[in-house]
């Protein structure tokens, strides 16, 4: 294209745009990215090649960690709404209700192209887990351990996958489990007024209506130690060790902490919590990331990232899911 045939073309759009306010004006300032019509190609007109003009879109979602299965694979994927990170394997909720999937799949863990109407996923170890906009829950991957066995499940409005097993958030603050129970990380049959819920390695986390939190399973080495927390406003468990982000932005945990990934009491102004396999990582209000723990893999690599809305670990990479202006 000519630099005349350029001009001309933004000066066109450029007047579309000149009275617009809103969403209108925003969407068609985006497409400026534009592909010209012939029109405004003369050189394509006459059937000589063209380059045109593209601005590269921004990710919507980035990864950052090990790789090895392709789990950070995330470049092109568009229109998502939230994101999960198993262990080898990410899982993305596009906003029309279908998912996709990339990484390790040998236990069948990415087989979601077939689902509708999902509301919210869930990934872990090598099972994925999904909640249908009806309330209705739908599983694929590993099930040695009845991890998806979650067919008859009604009246769900959250899921957490665990790594062997799987817990439900009803409608009416109940929970329910299935799946491996050796430690008792399903014995939530009692538990009410929860108002979210997180599964990881052989313990589950609850979250009261009023702030507080209660814990089953595997005991060992402090993880389940939530009793005195108060005022929490949502939860995250991995493998050995849980996290609580505070009313006030400020961070809790407990648990193993081997490699610093307790290490929260200085976080400030958080307003999102996630645990991964050894490290956490925590969504600050104005975007940003923060994470300590384990960094082998670049996994806790994400002081450079900006407009992040979501975050996900897994147990060797990070997921994040960013705002697209």
């Amino acid at each position: 294209m000519s630099r005349e045939a350029l001009r001309a073309a933004v000066a066109k759009r450029l007047a579309q745009i000149d009275g617009m306010t809103g969403q209108g004006a925003r969407r068609l300032i985006r497409d400026l990215r534009f592909t010209p019509s012939r029109e405004e190609i003369p050189e394509a007109a006459e059937g000589k090649d063209a380059p045109e003009a593209v601005v590269e879109r921004p990710p919507e979602v980035v990864a950052c960690g090990g790789n090895r299965y392709g789990q950070c694979d995330v470049d092109g994927w568009r229109d998502i709404a939230a994101i999960s990170a198993g262990r080898y394997h990410t899982v993305g909720l596009r906003r029309d209700g279908t998912v996709l999937a990339c990484g390790d799949n040998d236990y069948g863990q990415g087989g979601v192209d077939d689902w509708r109407d999902i509301a919210a996923v869930s990934a872990c170890e090598f099972h994925t887990v999904g909640l249908r906009r009806d309330g209705t829950v739908v599983a694929c991957g590993r099930n040695t351990s009845g991890q998806c066995d979650v067919g008859g499940w009604r009246d769900i409005v959250a899921v957490s996958a665990g790594d062997h097993h799987t817990a439900g958030l009803r409608r009416d603050g109940t929970v329910t489990a299935c799946g491996n129970n050796e430690y008792g990380q399903c014995d939530v049959g009692g538990w009410r007024d929860i108002v979210a819920v997180s599964a990881g390695y052989f313990h589950t986390v609850g979250l009261r209506r009023d702030g507080t939190v209660l814990a089953c399973g595997d005991k060992a080495r402090g993880r389940c130690d939530v009793g005195g927390w108060r005022d929490i406003v949502a939860v995250s468990a991995r493998y050995f060790h849980t996290v609580g982000l505070r009313r006030d932005g400020t961070v809790l945990a407990c648990g193993v902490n081997v490699y610093g990934q307790c290490d929260v009491g200085g976080w400030r102004d958080i307003a999102a919590i996630v645990t991964g396999g050894g490290w956490t990582v925590g969504l600050r209000r104005d975007g940003t990331a923060v994470a300590c723990g384990w960094n082998k893999f670049g996994q806790r690599d994400v002081g450079g990232w900006r407009n992040v809305v979501a975050v996900s670990a897994g147990a060797w990479h990070t997921v994040a899911l960013l705002r697209v202006e």
